[in-house]
């Protein structure tokens, strides 16, 4: 059994820092003067003492380093618990949600998912709204910083490929692991006040500014309105879709940027593959638009990359009804949000480095059934990659494609029809909020889904926001006798 004491002590600071944040919505319901501060407050306080006793009682275990063992049980920990205190706000004060809806809401949040059981959002108190943001906020800082520094010690899903690029500049050693996370952090606040300012020179008012650019950059999409961003105008979509696409880039690019090297982030195979599968994207839709439906307006192209960039991203805000865009365009961006962006950035789904690792790795194959006794190794940004990263990437799509209908299935049997018991599956499994039809699609909301369904959604975008091995791995008996 691992000594979980040194788990317990991090997890207490986690807790303490999340119940401080909840001064902020606080404040803004005091000054709106709105009942709900006083379950802020009560949450806060739960929050701050809770985590705090554990890290004190817990402080006597503290050492260097943590094990493997005792690595994966922190990732997966912390995932659990922060949504769980996330979830107070919710639970008291106005709006009253019952446990199962509250958990739901904060897991969306902290995964970044942008799943809602909300609906008149505009009627909510501020507070609320603004707690929504930080949740997300801090769930996007958080897994970019897991991506970084856990998963590729992990060997997670080919992410082991990263262990030494994440921290290296053309062959400079970049200062230590935590150092990085320290920097991450200050380009992640940086972007996040751009953001906001942009929004705000758009026509959004100061605090729909400051929580639409918590929610783009963490790439989580949780709005202040149920219409999402068809509710602003189209200079803010424009302004949405540039740092829509940054918060999806590696964070580490723009560490070493401002380290005074540009070619890392301008050289990356992974960016520009990123960047080219959103131009194609855009055109297949702007064609299939043209000439299914002749439309070849401003609107309707800033429509189709909005929404196309969103989906990409794990974003999930939506400015259009794209089922209404026929068959064609609704099945490309149902798989479109299977892609997600690049791995070290806020988003979510497979990512674009696995489809680059699988396609190098067949046309390898293809040449060795052509040339039976060529030698060839597949690569990835001018280096040859491993067996190992391959296989874990291969084990990483399977784990991918299984869980998602397991999770499809049991979504069935809660009583849920065939497109919204897989698009609600894929949607949470790849942590990209809207599914497909009237229920969860574009223009709905998971409110109106069983309690079983929800507890359903909940699992499978925790699974989904730590990469599905790190969960499954605990499962096993070998990882007790570690």
């Amino acid at each position: 059994m691992p000594d979980l004491r040194p788990i317990g002590y991090v997890i207490g600071l986690l807790i303490s820092f999340l119940g401080m944040t909840m001064i902020l919505p606080m404040a803004v319901d005091i000054i709106d003067q709105r009942s709900q501060w006083v379950s802020f407050a009560a949450s806060a306080l739960v929050s701050i003492l809770t985590g705090g006793t554990m890290a004190l009682s817990c402080a006597n275990a503290v050492r260097s380093g943590l094990n493997r063992q005792q690595t994966f049980l922190l990732t997966i920990s912390v995932w659990i618990a922060m949504p769980v205190f996330g979830a107070l706000p919710f639970v008291l004060g106005e709006v009253e949600l019952r446990s199962v809806d509250a958990f739901f809401e904060a897991m969306s949040g902290m995964t970044t998912t942008g799943a809602t059981i909300f609906s008149g959002l505009e009627n909510l108190p501020r507070g609320i709204l603004l707690w929504r943001g930080i949740l997300q906020w801090l769930g996007g800082i958080g897994i970019i910083i897991v991506a970084m520094a856990f998963l590729p010690e992990l060997r997670v899903g080919g992410m082991q490929i990263f262990r030494s690029e994440g921290f290296d500049t053309d062959g400079k050693i970049l200062p230590r692991a935590g150092e990085i996370a320290q920097r991450i952090s200050v380009i992640y606040f940086s972007l996040t006040l751009i953001c906001a300012l942009a929004y705000l020179v758009s026509g959004m008012n100061a605090f729909d500014a400051s929580v639409h650019a918590m929610t783009t950059i963490s790439t989580g999409g949780f709005s202040n309105y149920d219409g999402s961003f068809a509710t602003f105008g189209r200079m803010t979509e424009y302004v949405a879709i540039v740092f829509m696409l940054l918060a999806a880039l590696p964070f580490v690019r723009f560490v070493q940027l401002t380290a005074g090297n540009a070619k890392p982030l301008l050289r990356d195979s992974q960016i520009q593959t990123f960047l080219l599968t959103a131009l194609v994207l855009i055109a297949c839709l702007s064609v299939w638009k043209l000439l299914e439906f002749g439309s070849a307006s401003e609107e309707s192209f800033r429509k189709i990359m909005f929404n196309s960039v969103a989906l990409l991203t794990g974003t999930g805000y939506v400015s259009a009804n794209y089922m209404n865009w026929g068959g064609f365009a609704v099945t490309l961006l149902f798989f479109t949000g299977l892609i997600g962006g690049c791995a070290g950035s806020t988003t979510c789904s497979i990512k674009i480095f696995r489809y680059q690792l699988l396609i190098a790795s067949v046309g390898v194959q293809l040449r060795r059934i052509r040339s039976p006794h060529g030698v060839f190794s597949p690569q990835y940004n001018g280096r040859v990659v491993s067996d190992e990263v391959l296989n874990s990437v291969m084990s990483f799509f399977v784990f991918f494609v299984v869980t998602l209908g397991i999770v499809a299935a049991a979504l069935s049997l809660t009583g849920l029809d065939f497109t919204t018991s897989i698009s609600g599956a894929a949607a949470s499994l790849a942590n990209i909020g809207p599914g497909l039809g009237a229920e969860i699609g574009p223009t709905g909301n998971y409110g109106q889904l069983t309690d079983a369904a929800k507890w359903i959604l909940s699992a499978a975008m925790f699974m989904g926001r730590l990469e599905l091995l790190v969960v499954f791995v605990i499962l096993t008996r070998r990882f007790w006798r570690y």
